[in-house]
């Protein structure tokens, strides 16, 4: 009861804007709609604005889900899945994920691909660890090298411009990640003095429909000390926060959030906001502020009225995954300091929604205008839900130059400007 009330009197004092409309639950129906992924044929590739290059950077990966750039400029791919026995928890939809690419086993290894002369083609691709345990969010802090695994942080000593690390990590941090691990993806980010890490866990079900006995520690942003010690729930009700990223010129972390499904078609939207530190944003009780989940009652007093409206919704069922701000010099100025998202696209709605990456201008760290389509053509046929690939993972390199993972035909394009700048 004294973190609920903690909770209660943190979130009382921040200022709340409405929201989009939405529908009420279950106004149209649920749908179960994995998409068919045919891949890239005839060269395809996906489509940025004019002006704009997109090129092969890397292919013949294992799932590539997260990306992580060097200072020396290499970039590392965490190449990993959800696990077989998962699937096959959760029946019907083991159809479904075969159909979308979802079932090949997890790599759980993190790769290096080295672009020396920086021509935009790396001539070295090694395996950087192994071993691992469904790696995804990357760190390099000073000598320390750091992995979050889905069920804990790793630390391992890294030599500068080493393609491989053989030394046995140690495990700082445990993460929870027992049999209901629907959400088993953990990414962390330092803060800039590298004092303290955040770190993004998602729930273990939809809306906690396995019990809440089994949420704990899930679905919030962790935030701890380097060596993991002072670990501590920085905020939490956030559902499933993946993409994490400083508004440039602020100290605000901004997040990528999936929301629940199986209450309609458009609900519940996914969005981007700004973490403001001991909010609650919901989760399970509510969704997007005060409009209160259906399916999850006895929510504790005066919780829901405390749920804190997020900043920017991205359309629902989206699996808005990556988040990345534009800090580079290469992209035209409207793109300076502004965020792209990456949607990894729906399973569960028709026709189908995301697979695609979006561009939100920023000014003075907060949104300043509606989003925009940055780069598409993964979808081939939304209503019979065919798609030519994934976006995931983002990161602009020191470059300019910005890196996508498509996950399901294992794959990394690179986006550059080509054009004159206006």
């Amino acid at each position: 009861m004294r973190i609920i009330f903690l909770l209660l009197f943190a979130t009382s004092a921040f200022a709340q804007h409405k929201g989009p409309e939405l529908p009420p639950p279950h106004a149209t129906k649920s749908y179960m709609k994995y998409s068919n992924v045919k891949g890239w044929e005839n060269n395809e590739k996906p489509l940025a604005p004019e002006g704009f290059m997109v090129n092969l950077y890397a292919e013949g990966l294992q799932n590539p889900r997260w990306l992580y750039e060097l200072p020396n400029g290499d970039l590392l791919v965490a190449e990993s899945n959800s696990h077989y026995k998962f699937f096959k928890k959760i029946g019907a939809a083991i159809v479904g994920a075969t159909r979308s690419n979802s079932m090949k086993k997890s790599a759980d290894r993190i790769t290096l691909l080295r672009d020396a002369d920086h021509d935009g083609i790396p001539e070295t691709k090694t395996v950087f660890l192994k071993d691992l345990h469904q790696p995804f969010g990357m760190l390099l802090v000073g000598d320390q090298f750091y992995v979050a695994n889905t069920d804990g942080l790793l630390r391992f000593p890294y030599t500068k411009d080493a393609t491989s690390i053989t030394t046995a990590g140690e495990k700082v941090a445990t993460f929870p990640a027992g049999k209901v691990n629907q959400h088993w993806t953990r990414n962390i980010i330092a803060n800039k003095d590298k004092t303290k890490f955040y770190v993004a866990v998602g729930c273990g079900t939809d809306h906690g429909e396995k019990g809440m006995d089994k949420e704990a520690l899930r679905a919030n942003i962790l935030e701890m000390n380097p060596d993991g010690s002072g670990m501590r729930v920085y905020a939490s009700g956030l559902r499933n926060p993946v993409g994490m990223d400083w508004a440039p010129g602020t100290n605000t972390l901004w997040v990528a959030v999936n929301e629940r499904d199986k209450l309609g078609n458009d609900l519940v939207p996914d969005y981007l906001t700004g973490v403001k530190e001991g909010a609650f944003y919901g989760w399970p009780y509510s969704y997007f502020g005060q409009h209160p989940d259906p399916r999850v009652p006895n929510a504790p007093a005066g919780l829901i009225e405390s749920a804190v409206v997020p900043d920017f919704p991205l359309n629902a069922h989206t699996a808005s995954l990556g988040l990345a701000f534009y800090t580079g010099n290469d992209f035209p100025e409207k793109y300076k300091n502004g965020a792209f998202v990456t949607q990894h696209g729906s399973w569960n709605r028709k026709p189908v929604s995301g697979y695609k990456v979006l561009f939100i201008p920023f000014k003075h760290g907060k949104p300043a205008g509606p989003q925009e389509d940055f780069l598409t053509g993964f979808v081939k046929d939304s209503v019979k839900g065919v798609v030519r690939g994934r976006p995931v993972g983002i990161t602009v390199s020191q470059t300019g130059a910005m890196f996508i993972t498509d996950d399901r035909t294992n794959r990394i394009w690179r986006i550059s400007y080509a054009a004159p700048k206006p």
